[in-house]
């Protein structure tokens, strides 16, 4: 038989190692006062309003109808938490 080929390219064939030494660049480029939405709730909060402004209004689904957006909340918890079978 064939044997199978694997890529040699991209991030997911990368050494684990290098894949983190990468990884740790990108964090390093963010200026300490940035870098933590956890330890910052006002940052947080001002990206999050950046982020909505920079959507149209029109579009702005969630806003205007919070019925919707209780929805989707509701199947993102069903997604992560409410399929699981008991003993499984």
């Amino acid at each position: 038989m064939d044997e199978k080929r694997r890529s040699t390219r991209g991030f997911a064939s990368m050494d684990p190692e290098r894949q983190r030494a990468i990884a740790r660049k990108g964090g390093e480029s963010v200026p300490n006062e940035k870098r933590s939405f956890s330890q910052n709730p006002s940052l947080a909060a001002e990206a999050g309003r950046k982020g909505g402004q920079s959507v149209n209004p029109e579009k702005r689904s969630f806003s205007q109808n919070h019925n919707l957006a209780s929805e989707a909340g509701r199947k993102g918890g069903h997604a992560s938490h409410g399929s699981r079978k008991a003993g499984g």
